[in-house]
């Protein structure tokens, strides 16, 4: 039993559908790269806001406790004394609060790790 083939193939032709076969696989692989990064930047943004809006309300809240107290340290001291008091503590919880939160946010660097992973599988199948 014979099979019939078709015509040989140059090496030319070979070439040709193999670079266009990597070519393929590399635009996939970028594909699930960009995918994997902006679904984790969206949670990013959309956990970031969320914990910004709740920092706000509790800034709200420390604002008004702290005017509170300054107008009882102004039975004390003048009333421009526990004002400058409550303000300096303000702006040291906002500066402690600002660091935290950069500090957060340097530790949340999505990577694409299954895109990363299959680049990696791809090149050692070609070299193989």
């Amino acid at each position: 039993m014979t099979t019939e083939t078709g015509p040989e193939r140059t090496i030319g032709q070979l070439v040709a559908d193999a670079t266009h076969d990597v070519q393929g696989i590399v635009r996939s692989e970028i594909a699930l790269a960009k995918a994997e990064v902006s679904s984790g930047a969206k949670v990013m943004g959309k956990g970031a806001g969320l914990l910004g809006g709740a920092a706000f309300m509790g800034l709200l809240g420390v604002v008004f406790l702290f005017h509170t107290i300054a107008r009882v340290i102004g039975e004390w001291l003048p009333v421009w004394a526990g004002y400058g008091i409550v303000t300096l503590v303000l702006f040291i919880v906002a500066a402690v609060l600002g660091l935290l939160g950069k500090k957060a946010l340097a530790k949340a660097k999505p990577a694409p790790k299954r895109a990363i992973a299959e680049a990696q599988q791809t090149i050692a199948t070609l070299k193989s």
